[in-house]
């Protein structure tokens, strides 16, 4: 009898959710087969069966979220059985061998939720999770009259969906299973009460420590941005000529992050905690581009970006951010940045500041270009410029540094075909 367990996927990780159960209990389990979905701060995996077997008993229910370690399906190779008849005095809470194989990564996204116990309501012991539990109570739901789908006969929340009339207002009533303290929708200010996503769950915490631990130095410079856009629009209407795919500010702008962390390896630095006498200064250069995706906000990492023109960088750019609206990033993809740039001049935002991705040291938050008057040799002309804000951890990156490194990017900016040379 093997004891299948949640596995830690992640740095970040510290619990995770079983998403979908591809194998109920009495199946037939071979090598290979795809047992579970199950979700992480970070992805949605696939967990393969590494031995054969029938799956005896699922023991966390679909939804359900539980800490690294806990135990969430058994299965029975015949190895326990053989066991216990050699030995009867063979222990009964032998857990057995524990899977290590590694899960396959396919998407996005965390949550946190108690154990789920089986409970009586009203009637005969019915086995749902709490947070099925907390929907039945908001739509006054009779546990007892609800037929489970799940494995077990377990209540899962399609369930209360398909027995509801009113199962169009479940995702304004869904309330997570755990929030402490709780909130409670006013009447008297119109409230609804709708889920968080496990994404939207891990950024809440995450930026939430990002911004109470680490102090952040703020420093906004503008750039001349009229060169910039000029050759662009030339760039572009030559690549357009021959076929290949046009460049983006975007684009242009982690090249020149990436050639300015060259030259100021410092900022290209994480800090490691309050009782170490060292930081790290890394190496390679490794920007992380905020995508705005439908699943939430991630943050793809592009490696070794210095070492790359500005069509590989927005080729590859444009990759990680269709995979991340198709929640298809793999951990891989979103790990080992050393420095991050979140744009929202798309969105028309002229000017902001970022709070830090940890264990980064600093994060670039860039507005839009916009045409402004500005004095060019004693005459007032239309130009276009650009402001971006550079969030720094002032415990590794002094003003000074972070002043340096804005002025090495915007003379790149500012000479735009340096970036492209």
């Amino acid at each position: 009898m093997i004891e299948i367990k949640m596995p830690r996927l992640s740095d970040t990780m510290e619990e995770g959710s079983v998403a979908t159960w591809h194998k109920h209990p009495g199946d037939r389990v071979e090598v290979g087969d795809i047992l579970v979905e199950i979700e992480t701060d970070k992805a949605t995996m696939e967990y393969e069966a590494y031995e054969a077997g029938i799956l005896t008993e699922v023991l966390v229910g679909e939804g359900d979220v539980v800490a690294i370690g806990t135990p969430i399906a058994l299965l029975d190779t015949g190895v326990a059985t053989a066991r216990a008849v050699a030995s009867p005095a063979a222990s009964a809470t032998d857990p057995g061998p524990v899977s290590t194989r590694p899960l396959r990564v396919d998407t996005v996204e965390t949550v946190t939720a108690p154990v789920t116990v089986p409970e009586v309501e009203n009637g005969p012991r019915r086995f749902a999770s709490p947070l099925v539990r907390r929907m039945a109570r908001q739509l006054n739901i009779d546990l007892s009259r609800v037929r489970g789908t799940g494995p077990g006969g377990r209540i899962i929340r399609r369930d209360i969906v398909d027995f509801d009339d009113t199962s169009a207002q479940l995702d304004e009533l869904v309330v997570d299973a755990v929030s402490a303290p709780p909130v409670i929708a006013d009447e008297r200010r119109g409230s609804e009460v709708i889920p968080l996503s496990t994404t939207r769950r891990v950024i809440a915490r995450r930026l939430g420590e990002s911004a109470r631990t680490i102090p952040h130095f703020f420093v906004t410079a503008v750039v001349d941005a009229e060169a910039l856009v000029t050759m662009r629009t030339e760039l572009n209407s030559q690549l357009a000529a021959v076929a290949r795919s046009k460049v983006s500010v975007n684009d242009l702008l982690i090249r020149a992050c990436a050639l300015a962390l060259r030259e100021h390896p410092l900022v290209n630095a994480s800090y490691v905690d309050d009782a170490s006498t060292t930081m790290l200064i890394h190496h390679r250069i490794n920007i992380g581009v905020a995508v705005a995706s439908e699943n939430g906000l991630v943050v793809p990492v592009i490696n070794d970006a210095d070492q790359k023109s500005v069509g590989e960088l927005g080729v590859e750019a444009k990759r990680l951010a269709s995979l991340a609206n198709d929640k298809k990033l793999t951990i891989d993809q979103m790990s080992g940045g050393t420095f991050t740039i979140s744009n929202l001049g798309m969105f028309g935002v002229e000017q902001f500041t970022a709070i830090i991705n940890p264990p980064e040291g600093a994060i670039l938050a860039v507005g839009s270009t916009t045409v402004e008057p500005r004095v060019v040799d004693g005459v007032i002309e239309a130009r276009h410029t650009m402001r971006y804000t550079l969030s720094s951890d002032h415990r590794i990156i002094d003003g000074a540094l972070a002043a340096q490194f804005l002025r090495t990017l915007t003379t790149f900016l500012e000479n735009p075909w340096s970036l492209v040379a």
